[in-house]
């Protein structure tokens, strides 16, 4: 991973984003057998729109090649992740890792809790996220039907209670 340097997204960045998100959900598009996975139907311009308001958007490079993106945007005391994306040559590096802690760092003292979702049998992100502070919270369908597994993660230390 060295050699990896994480740091925030512009609109020049979209079409790099948008590739390297396409290649990063055919794995889960193809374990759904859904082609129509709102990652690979965005379109470049939904991208740059994404990247020119006021979403959180980072993203990850080695080198000058952007190998990664996330982002989240910030409602109300929750900032929703999504499209965490890594290159597929470059996944099992640490990267995903990288981002996700980048995010979330972003977000601290502006938010109580993180929220996300996945493919419910999407095994592998959901250890991922297990291993990152996330739990299931619950469980929903997207727009075609596939059924997701909705994770938070607090930000708020909770009180401590005596003296």
């Amino acid at each position: 991973m060295s050699g990896v340097s994480v740091g925030p997204g512009g609109v020049a960045d979209a079409g790099e984003i948008l590739t390297v998100q396409r290649a990063a959900y055919v794995a889960e598009a193809q374990r759904y057998a859904d082609p129509l996975l709102p990652p690979l139907t965005e379109t470049l311009d939904e991208v740059r729109a994404v990247l020119a308001g006021p979403t959180i958007v980072l993203v990850a490079r080695a080198g000058h090649r952007l190998v990664g993106s996330v982002r989240a945007r910030v409602a109300g005391d929750t900032a929703h992740v999504g499209r965490l994306a890594i290159a597929p040559d470059q996944q099992g590096r640490g990267i995903g890792s990288r981002l996700l802690a980048a995010v979330e760092s972003a977000c601290t003292g502006r938010v109580a809790r993180l929220e996300l979702f996945t493919g419910a049998e999407s095994a592998d992100n959901l250890r991922f996220y297990a291993r990152h502070g996330y739990r299931i919270v619950g469980h929903r369908p997207d727009p075609n039907g596939v059924r997701l597994a909705v994770l938070e993660k607090s930000l708020v230390s909770p009180a401590r209670s005596g003296p």
